[in-house]
């Protein structure tokens, strides 16, 4: 048989290998769940025993669905008197997307009217509704046009463990506190000797899960009771009772042999309040010691090892505070700094604010919310042993002379302008060809780090010659800078077909927190080329944002909106940013929601930027048009910035207000400005050598950039 169980986002992984430990004979991870297959024992014993599922759909049938008429006749054609008869309730959840049917309520009103009336047609009485707790709940899954039909068989949503009633304004579901915990490595950590600890326990849900975890109690127990999770006429109910037997012998011995390893605390005396109710509603009365302290008052406990868990505020009805993030960092590593802690934290500069050092990271989602998952093993980092250091190479020591040569340079420059990101290196020993840039961290850890793009070699120099340059060029940014190399991205190109050509980069989902001319900005150093962050474009960026304060500012072809967040941060009446990009534009978001911007008054559009500039109707003061050289995208036509130029800046200047300024910027080396047409509807001055910072003086032609004006 095949199955569809789902969970959370960011659970898919762990979902799977958890199935294949309850017997699955395959797993395979997919977008919030996963295609398991197996015998339908399998099924049922993941009702009972997944601590990671949502649900688990049993498919009874599938066909094209173009309209809801084919919904329905779909689902009428289905042998409904083999799945229910009418003495049994009903409920039924639909899922959709696509254009086919667009609202879930009216397409899951549709099944259920198909099912009611074919078993009337065949006799049978129409059987009732009961969406709370229906005998059978039936699932529509409708995408691409394809309908699915399946059993929930696990009667609804499996996080609910059937033993809260008290939670606190920001609940974690029990799915995903088992996750935080497995990613810990609990249950093996207690099996070893190990204490569990949540100093920010709130109403208990974690602690409650990891001791039921320990108790090797199945998580369906509670949650069904000696009633079966669902009376479809498929459903093995003897089956079910042999499993349900087993469970309970096993629960018996797990709270028999359970040790009194198991610590709570928290600030709010409500909280404590909730947590004990709920430890007693598991039948856990006793077994979690709860006490009401502060943070900074956590004292240190009789054990060796273990593993602290907790969830701290972060989402919009608990405001995040990075003071508190690192009040509990400090906290850990002077109680329990040699314990494994798993942080299910809001966001990764929370995270990062901890000043933990996280040996893993996931990312998951608590409902809608985002969250940043962060494993310490240990929590306390052992002191780096300092060794012998290598001798550099004569290629090396000569990089690393330029290098404090460039250092002593700049420092003046960037402590004067507050410049914590700059370019440090770029080619100045032309055989060493590479750019290196330097990222501060705002807060957090405040580490540094370097970004190093290597430049494309020439194609007669070997390949070995290549290597050993760009590794000395290495060798010699670590020494002068000291940092580690988890602290230095690399992007560096590999040979290949067609030449020269980016290797892979990394896929480790880290942003770190910047600080530009006081706005704050995520940037993301090793997962894409490039960060996220233009740095030559900073002049340009402060100049425009003191020439938007109280005005409307328009960002076209925003990429990660740095522009549109430096005019909000310097007072921008409101921001306008547009990007065909997703991607980009929810980096965007996340740049607008760390200063504390947002609403109306900071609009994002997704949209070719030149289709929406030539149909849009209002009027703004300043405008920046950074387009790309070149793009092509599935859902827009072709752009060469050569060829649209004039097209695209005359949209962009009948946008303007009559005394407004448009900044037009791109960093195709060849291109050449039309003046002539140009000249016909706007004045046009070259600024080029006033946006080129000090740290790009080395590289002036790193863009163009003109100043617009309507005539």
């Amino acid at each position: 048989m095949k199955f569809f169980i789902s969970c959370a986002k960011g659970l898919e992984y762990l979902l799977a290998d958890e199935l294949l430990a309850l017997g699955m004979a395959k797993a395979t991870a997919t977008i919030a769940g996963v295609n398991a297959e197996g015998e339908p024992a399998d099924a049922q014993r993941a009702v009972l025993w997944s601590r990671l599922a949502s649900r688990v759909l049993w498919p009874i049938g599938e066909f094209d669905c173009p309209d809801e008429q084919a919904l329905y006749d779909g689902v009428a054609a289905m042998p409904w008197t083999q799945h229910l008869g009418s003495e049994h309730t009903l409920a039924v959840d639909a899922h959709v997307s696509g254009d086919a049917i667009t609202h879930a309520r009216y397409a899951a009103q549709r099944v259920k009217d198909a099912v009611v009336d074919t078993l009337r047609a065949q006799g049978l009485e129409r059987p009732s509704v009961d969406v709370e707790n229906p005998d059978v709940r039936i699932n529509l899954s409708l995408r691409k046009g394809r309908a699915t039909i399946s059993i929930d068989i696990g009667g609804g949503p499996m996080h609910r463990r059937g033993w809260r009633q008290v939670q606190n304004d920001a609940p974690l579901k029990e799915n995903l506190a088992a996750a935080v915990l497995m990613r810990g490595g609990w249950p093996k950590a207690y099996h070893e000797g190990g204490a569990l600890l949540d100093p920010m326990c709130g109403s208990g849900t974690l602690l409650i899960e990891g001791v039921l975890m320990a108790a090797d109690v199945a998580p369906g127990l509670q949650r069904h009771g000696n009633v079966l999770p669902s009376r479809w006429l498929g459903f093995d109910a003897s089956l079910w009772r042999e499993l349900y037997a087993d469970a309970i012998e096993r629960e018996r011995k797990g709270r028999t042999a359970l040790k009194p390893v198991f610590f709570g605390s928290d600030i709010d005396p409500h909280a404590i309040r909730a947590a004990g109710e709920n430890a007693t509603l598991a039948g856990l009365a006793g077994v979690i010691r709860f006490e009401q302290r502060d943070i900074a008052q956590l004292a240190p406990l009789p054990f060796e090892r273990g593993l602290v868990v907790c969830n701290p505020p972060y989402d919009e009805r608990l405001a995040a505070d990075a003071a508190l993030y690192r009040a509990l960092g400090d906290a850990l590593k002077r109680a329990v700094p040699q314990w494994r802690a798993s942080l299910l934290c809001g966001t990764a500069e929370l995270a990062y604010a901890t000043g933990l050092r996280a040996g893993k990271k996931y990312q998951l989602f608590n409902g809608a919310i985002e969250c940043a998952l962060i494993v310490c093993d240990p929590i306390a980092t052992p002191a780096r042993q300092s060794a012998e250091p290598r001798a550099l190479s004569e290629g090396a020591q000569m990089v690393a002379n330029r290098l404090r040569k460039n250092l002593k340079k700049f420092k003046r420059w960037a402590e004067r302008e507050g410049v914590s990101c700059y370019r440090i290196y770029d080619a100045d020993l032309p055989e060493y060809a590479a750019a290196i840039d330097v990222y501060r961290e705002h807060g957090g850890q405040e580490r540094s780090f370097l970004h190093v793009q290597e430049y494309a070699p020439p194609a007669t120099i070997p390949e070995a010659d290549v290597r050993r340059r760009f590794s000395e060029l290495l060798a010699a940014a670590r020494e002068v800078f000291g940092i580690p190399s988890e602290q230095v991205a690399i992007k560096s190109r590999a040979r290949g077909k067609g030449g020269s050509k980016y290797g892979r980069f990394q896929e480790r989902g880290e942003f770190i927190v910047v600080r530009e001319s006081g706005a704050l900005l995520r940037v993301n150093l090793f997962d894409y080329l490039d960060t996220g962050l233009f740095l030559d474009h900073r002049p340009l960026r402060r100049h425009m944002a003191q020439e938007a304060r109280g005005k409307r500012f328009l960002n076209l072809f925003s990429y990660t909106g740095a522009a549109s967040v430096q005019a909000g941060v310097a007072g921008a009446d409101s921001t306008t940013s547009v990007d065909l990009s997703a991607t980009y534009l929810e980096w965007c978001a996340a740049n607008l929601g760390l200063n504390g911007l947002g609403g109306a008054q900071h609009r994002l559009v997704q949209a070719d930027a030149l289709a929406w500039l030539e149909a849009e109707k209002n009027r703004y003061d300043v405008i920046f048009c950074d387009p790309p050289t070149f793009s092509n995208s599935a859902r827009a036509d072709d752009f060469d910035v050569q060829k649209e130029h004039v097209r695209l800046l005359r949209a962009a200047v009948a946008r303007l207000m009559p005394e407004g300024v448009l900044y037009f910027s791109n960093n195709f080396r060849r291109f050449k400005l039309d003046e002539a047409v140009v000249a016909e509807f706007a004045h046009c001055q070259d600024i080029s050598a006033q946006t080129i910072p000090p740290d790009f003086e080395r590289n002036p032609r790193i863009h163009r950039c003109w100043r617009l004006a309507r005539r």
